[in-house]
C-alpha cells in the first residue's frame, strides 16, 4: 500500500500555488477516485474575482482533494481555511502539505461534506466557500442546499461552484445571486453572493 501510494504521488500529481505569500510552492497529492483539482487557468480566474475580498476571510473547502483552493486562499491572505475530505489517505496528505507549507491556520477534517454540513456546529461563520464535488456524484445542488440550511455562512458570503454542466440558477437556494461565471472546456464555474446569511 505504501508503495502504490508513493507511486500515485509521482508524475503529474502536483500543482503550484499561483499567487500570494506561497506563490510557486508545489502541492503534491495522491490519485483518488473522483479527485479533479481545479486547473491553473480556472484558479487564476477565480482568485482574480476574489482578490478584493479574500484577505482576512474564513474559508471552507467542502471537497478539498488536492487542497488547491484552500491553500491558495491562505497564500492570498485568508485568516483560516477548513478543508473537508472524505478519503483518509487524501486527508492525511492535506495535513502533511499544510504542515510543509506552514499553514497553521488550515484545519483538515476527514468527513463527507453533506453529513458535516448537517451535523457540525460552526462557531466562526465562513466568508468564502468552495463547492466543486466529483462530477459523477451529482452532489452540487444538494450541497448548496445543505450549506444554505446549515447557517455556517457569514453575511454576504461568497460561494464558488464548479460543475460539468452549465450551472442552473433555478436549482440554487433562494437569494443566491450570481456575481461572475465562466467556462473552461467542460468545466462550468461561477461565484455567487449569499446576502444576509445569518
Amino acid at each position: 500500500m505504501q508503495l502504490s501510494f508513493a507511486n500515485a504521488m509521482s508524475g503529474h500529481n502536483q500543482l503550484r500555488i499561483i499567487g500570494g505569500s506561497h506563490r510557486r510552492r508545489i502541492i503534491r497529492f495522491p490519485t483518488s477516485d473522483g479527485m479533479r483539482p481545479t486547473g491553473n487557468r480556472i484558479r487564476e480566474t477565480l482568485f482574480n474575482w476574489l482578490e478584493p475580498h479574500i484577505a482576512g476571510t474564513n474559508c471552507l473547502d467542502l471537497f478539498a482533494g488536492s487542497g488547491a483552493l484552500g491553500f491558495e486562499s491562505l497564500s492570498r491572505g485568508a485568516r483560516a481555511a477548513t478543508l473537508l475530505e472524505t478519503n483518509k489517505s487524501v486527508a492525511m496528505n492535506l495535513r502533511d502539505n499544510a504542515a510543509k507549507l506552514g499553514f497553521t491556520n488550515a484545519r483538515v477534517i476527514q468527513s463527507e461534506a453533506r453529513q458535516w454540513l448537517i451535523s457540525e456546529v460552526a462557531s466562526d461563520p465562513f466568508d468564502v466557500a468552495f463547492i466543486d464535488p466529483p462530477f459523477a456524484g451529482n452532489l452540487l445542488y444538494d450541497c448548496c442546499a445543505n450549506l444554505s440550511d446549515s447557517q455556517k455562512l457569514a453575511e454576504d458570503a461568497k460561494v464558488y461552484l464548479e460543475h460539468d454542466q452549465e450551472i442552473d440558477s433555478t436549482k440554487l437556494p433562494s437569494g443566491w445571486s450570481e456575481i461572475k461565471n465562466n467556462c473552461a472546456g467542460r468545466v462550468h464555474f461561477g461565484l455567487y453572493l449569499v446576502p444576509g446569511a445569518p
